[in-house]
């Protein structure tokens, strides 16, 4: 129902009407634009690493496993900050534990061994089972 400006008449140039679909279609438009914002704004804390190639590699989809990153500098980091294996044993004792923790080692193929037996004990020191190391799958 129209709002009458003035009273009287049947003049419908007097009558203000608010219209509803553009105001919709604006809604949606700001919606779908900070949705695209927010989205943009995402960002990834993983160390950029040449990973060696497996063939025998399998994807695991369960519980997401935690990242553990050796440059070839042998640097150690967990969600981009840099870590010791004490530090490594501290972190996964403060998570509340679970059957299913898994560590994952993404270490770059020209680290030394070393480094990843060290991140190997860590995670044994702190009752972690599960722990294996990131490939990427070798195509054929």
């Amino acid at each position: 129902m129209p709002v009458k400006l003035q009273g009287g008449g049947d003049d419908h140039e007097d009558d203000a009407r608010i219209e509803v679909v553009p105001l919709i279609d604006i809604m949606f438009f700001l919606l779908a634009s900070f949705m695209m914002v927010s989205l943009s704004m995402t960002q990834i804390h993983r160390v950029n690493l040449k990973l060696p190639s497996s063939t025998s590699s399998v994807a695991d989809n369960k519980t997401p496993p935690i990242h553990l990153a050796i440059d070839s500098h042998g640097v150690i980091t967990w969600d981009a900050e840099i870590v010791t294996p004490s530090e490594i044993t501290q972190r996964l004792l403060a998570l509340p534990p679970t059957e299913d923790t898994k560590v994952l080692i993404g270490g770059d193929e020209d680290s030394d061994l070393k480094h990843s037996i060290a991140v190997i004990d860590a995670a044994r020191a702190a009752g972690v089972e599960k722990v294996s190391f990131e490939t990427k799958h070798k195509e054929p």
